[in-house]
């Protein structure tokens, strides 16, 4: 019997290091757009109101995962203390879930588990439900990477801890599809600057509404003298 060498990070729990399953099949749903139409008597179509209503940004329902596994050769009392341990664990909590093909990046959501094992050799496991349509990046910007998992090519390396200023500097955030407002830390007071609008950020943790990371190159000039800290993850479909 073929047993998939890739597993999946469930929490603290991998799929095949831990419970022998090394996946056969993975679904990943695409997230559906969440729109807003209203049809008008006389006019083509329908007027859409997706973009105006979210400040040009589109919003999405949750996708859906699903995880097929071949069982592995057990009888049936040990393969049903085995599944008892992985449904216990399971159990309609929330983790986060990062694919062995995709390990910069985590989805995160509820799984629920399915069985059916005719012999003892013979049998398939699935796991499935429902996930945030994002997936996100594995490591803040606050947290330390790990290089041996680092992709070149779909990774970006993120450090903006500690960030020492004196006088003025410009920080530049390649942003993500998704639009996230992130924390700023500072010890003293200071100016920070976004798309031509100045904010004054107290000493502590500072969420600024105005100041939402976008797709592509975004920058922060900050002006005064502190050391500061931006706590920023970024998330794509």
């Amino acid at each position: 019997m073929y047993r998939g060498s890739l597993g999946v990070q469930i929490g603290n729990k991998h799929t095949l290091k831990d419970w022998g399953l090394g996946w056969t099949k993975i679904t990943l749903g695409f997230p559906e757009a969440k729109t807003y139409e209203q049809d008008i008597p006389g006019m083509d179509g329908v007027l859409d109101f997706t973009e105006s209503l979210t400040g040009g940004d589109v919003k999405y329902k949750i996708r859906t995962l699903t995880l097929e596994f071949e069982t592995p050769e057990q009888d049936y009392y040990d393969w049903g203390i085995r599944i008892s341990e992985i449904a216990n664990y399971l159990a309609g909590r929330k983790y986060k879930i990062i694919l062995d093909n995709d390990p910069d990046f985590y989805y995160i959501g509820r799984l629920n588990v399915e069985v059916e094992k005719s012999d003892r050799v013979e049998g398939t496991l699935t796991l499935s439900g429902s996930v945030d349509p994002y997936k996100y990046e594995k490591f803040s910007s606050l947290e330390n990477w790990e290089w041996d998992t680092f992709n070149f090519r779909t990774g970006i390396i993120r450090n903006y801890k500690d960030i020492v200023v004196d006088g003025t500097y410009k920080l530049v955030i390649p942003g993500r599809r998704k639009r996230i407002v992130p924390v700023i830390s500072c010890n003293t007071a200071i100016q920070v600057s976004y798309e031509g609008v100045i904010y004054n950020l107290s000493p502590g943790k500072n969420k600024v509404f105005g100041i939402c990371i976008k797709e592509g190159e975004n920058i922060l000039t900050f002006s005064g003298k502190a050391t500061i800290s931006v706590d920023y993850r970024g998330g794509l479909l």
